[in-house]
């Protein structure tokens, strides 16, 4: 739901508009709940599931309401949350604050309103809404809790400790996984997000990214890229593509008349070198034992379609049961394959058809052609285009970064990296899905200075700048 706000906004629905319409929504089940000159006591947090709660109290004004803030309001967490009490306070509408749990006193209402925490917080309750949730569930009151109980993991109904027992919960946009478990009445309430919020791809996406702070070498990904022999530069962008987009180590196994060279295109990569000129099937046992220490395989940049090479890609795939990214001439053989890897395929429309799938010019129709073919398969799909389509399972996305400028060769071959990077620590729709919103955006970004006369190592520049994310 983070990243659906974020990607509202960027579609030009505000947050500030999401938040006044999910405080309408409190409001009216509130409404549902109690008849007017009911007493309403509302517990609001310092994030924006207690900015929800201060608008919904705007809303209640033929009822006797006091809200209770946990915590001082200059430590209100988000700018628009802030706006909303200082509105209530101008107001002078009943407002209290609570910087001492041991003082808490929600008094005898007919209704409370939970609204401490919201999704995106799980763990057990910390002072003061600790101490609030338990004099929550000992009133003798109604209790309508605002997105989720407060401390409900939202993904699985679980409580890590003490939480508040909720009669009633209101959600927004959509229903969440773990409310399910819960003996309480759920409304769902529409409060404006456009479909295009989940459906586009979204500077949203990348909230996924974040990293921990006690993070240690190797926690996000070590990818090893296997091409090259005809062609040497495509390997290389892979790889660097894949150290770009947040991967600890890039390695490639590439034939070694050409290692030296691949080398000379970084000294950040780890390069090995097999036997003759191209891959061939003798060296797929060796390449299995090298990539099983590995967390993600980039297969096809600049392999070439030998039909030795092929013959390699089939019996690797035979064999491998780890996370691998298909691209360039490797992709033909995959409908052909039986494997237990988890493949995620990144496939020109032209390449789409050579494997079987149709496609189509208006992107929607493609989106469900694209979809199909991918349940066909049984893999992730992200096929590249003016709009890109990723689609795996039940799911798809759509993809509008990105300019004609990026018909250049190699874009593909960062694409196919940068995927195999988030690969490493994002599920493979989710990959897929920011890999071609970045890719994109680092091609506008080097569009803006070089229009058509740009790179595929222009991209690589860029592609940090295009994964970092927004602040919530």
């Amino acid at each position: 739901m983070a990243a659906v706000d974020v990607n509202a906004e960027a579609l030009g629905v505000p947050r500030k508009q999401l938040m006044e319409s999910s405080g309408n929504a409190v409001a009216r089940v509130c409404r549902d709940l109690v008849d007017p000159g009911a007493t309403v006591a509302i517990v609001a947090g310092r994030g924006n599931n207690g900015g929800d709660a201060l608008v919904a109290a705007r809303f209640l004004q033929v009822y006797d309401v006091t809200v209770h803030l946990l915590g001082r309001p200059e430590t209100i967490a988000t700018d628009i949350a802030r706006e909303n009490w200082d509105a209530l306070v101008a107001s002078e509408l009943d407002h209290r604050t609570v910087t001492d749990s041991a003082a808490f006193d929600l008094g005898d209402p007919d209704l409370v309103v939970d609204a401490m925490l919201g999704t995106g917080v799980t763990g057990s309750l910390r002072e003061p809404e600790a101490t609030a949730a338990k004099a929550i569930n000992d009133a003798d009151a109604s209790v309508l809790a605002v997105d989720v109980p407060s401390g409900i993991d939202a993904d699985t109904g679980e409580a890590a400790g003490d939480a508040v027992d909720a009669d009633h919960v209101v959600t927004f946009h959509d229903d969440k996984p773990g409310l399910g478990d819960l003996d309480c009445d759920v409304t769902v309430a529409d409060i404006g997000i456009p479909a295009a919020a989940e459906r586009f791809t979204g500077p949203g996406d990348l909230l996924a990214l974040r990293r921990d702070a006690q993070s240690h070498k190797g926690d996000h990904g070590d990818v090893l890229v296997v091409g090259g022999g005809p062609y040497t530069g495509a390997p290389a962008l892979a790889a660097q593509a894949a150290l770009r987009a947040g991967a600890d180590l890039a390695r490639v196994a590439c034939p070694e008349h050409v290692a030296r060279e691949v080398q000379g295109y970084s000294e950040n990569l780890i390069v090995r070198g097999f036997a003759g000129d191209r891959l061939a099937p003798e060296h797929v046992p060796d390449l299995l034992g090298f990539a099983a220490d590995r967390d993600v395989v980039v297969f096809g940049p600049g392999l070439g379609d030998d039909d030795d090479s092929l013959d390699a890609v089939r019996a690797f795939l035979d064999s491998y049961d780890g996370t691998a990214v298909v691209d360039a001439d490797a992709l033909q053989v995959v409908p052909d394959v039986d494997t237990e890897a988890t493949l995620i395929c990144t496939p020109h429309q032209g390449e789409l058809r050579q494997m079987g799938g149709e496609t189509d010019a208006d992107w929607d129709v493609r989106r469900d052609l694209v979809s199909d073919f991918a349940a066909d398969l049984g893999h992730t799909l992200l096929v590249k285009g003016a709009y890109d389509v990723i689609a795996g399972g039940d799911e798809s996305r759509v993809n509008r970064t990105g300019n004609p400028g990026m018909t250049v060769g190699g874009t593909g071959d960062v694409l196919a990296g940068a995927t195999g990077a988030l690969a490493a620590v994002l599920p493979p729709l989710d990959a897929a899905a920011v890999a071609a919103y970045a890719n994109g955006r680092a091609g506008d970004l080097a569009a803006d200075e070089f229009d058509g006369g740009l790179v595929a190592t222009d991209l690589l520049e860029r592609l940090p700048e295009a994964l970092r994310g927004v602040d919530e």
